[in-house]
């Protein structure tokens, strides 16, 4: 190998030594760049607080981050959120955000889960009706009535309402960590007022069963009421025989009264008496 040669490996060595120190150099200024930003003062969950729960000062802590990393909205004042209602989970360390709270003066627990213009209305149930305690907060369900319309003799039924939100199982406001069953006697659903009116009614025409929806699908579909005679396959409805008209009652024709006996008119003078007889003269006019 000449000197030539020496000379130019040489030379390339040089060039790719200086290209890597340039570019760990970038990567440590802009990590000091980085490590400079400027931090925010925020509030996030000290613990894990609970839907329905009144935030107290205990519930949350102030710390420091990157502006960049602060969502928007977000809360830089205690006295910004303490004594407000959550209405969403918030998990230790999360940032505390409007969408997890309730309005301001909303209070706290069900009340103020429930958003202006909506009702909650609780309807009573068992594991058959709540099918086997899977109907828990924040599950969608269909409400399906069971009845006889109209006084009919044949029962049938109808899909009252569709995609109703569950805000409460018994006085349980959220599900629990691991998603199981809740046995409760009462399911409260969150409604708009005519609905409101719709399931009062209809817990009071019959019986009343839920039907679990997945939360994604959203879709409502116009489903006709189902008969009992529709059931049975190859089954003719037999035709009630048509009520025959009773025959009207004619009135019987009354005998005429018997003619009045004569009168009789008796005059006595002294010992004598004399009877004159008249006949009646009020069938002559």
């Amino acid at each position: 190998m000449n000197r030539s040669q020496l000379l130019f490996i040489g030379f390339v060595a040089l060039a790719l030594g200086a290209f890597v120190s340039f570019v760990v150099y970038k990567n440590v200024l802009s990590r000091s760049s980085a490590g400079n930003e400027p931090g925010a003062d925020v509030i996030v969950a000290a613990n894990d607080i609970q839907v329905g729960a009144k935030l107290q000062d205990g519930d949350i802590r102030m710390v420091k981050v990157p502006a960049s990393v602060v969502p928007p909205n977000s809360f830089r004042s205690r006295s910004q959120i303490i004594g407000r209602g959550v209405i969403l989970p918030i998990q230790k360390g999360e940032f505390i955000l409007p969408s997890k709270l309730a309005a301001e003066n909303a209070g706290s627990g069900l009340p103020a889960l429930i958003p202006p213009g909506m009702r909650a209305v609780s309807v009573r149930v068992n594991e058959v009706v709540a099918v086997a305690g899977f109907v828990i907060p924040g599950t969608r369900v269909d409400v399906l009535l069971t009845g006889n319309p109209m006084g009919a003799n044949e029962p049938q039924t109808t899909t009252v309402l569709e995609n109703v939100a569950v805000i409460a199982a018994g006085q349980r406001l959220e599900r629990n960590a691991a998603g199981e069953p809740q046995s409760t006697p009462v399911i409260t659903l969150l409604v708009s007022p005519d609905d409101a009116q719709k399931l009062t009614l209809a817990s009071s025409q019959g019986h009343i069963q839920l039907s679990l929806r997945n939360p994604v699908d959203t879709k409502k579909v116009d489903i006709a009421s189902m008969k009992a005679t529709g059931l049975y396959k190859n089954v003719t409805p037999v035709a009630l025989p048509a009520p025959h008209p009773k025959p009207a009652k004619t009135a019987k024709a009354q005998p005429a009264p018997a003619p009045p006996d004569a009168y009789k008119v008796e005059v006595i003078r002294g010992n004598k008496v004399d009877e004159t007889k008249f006949p009646d003269q009020t069938g002559a006019h």
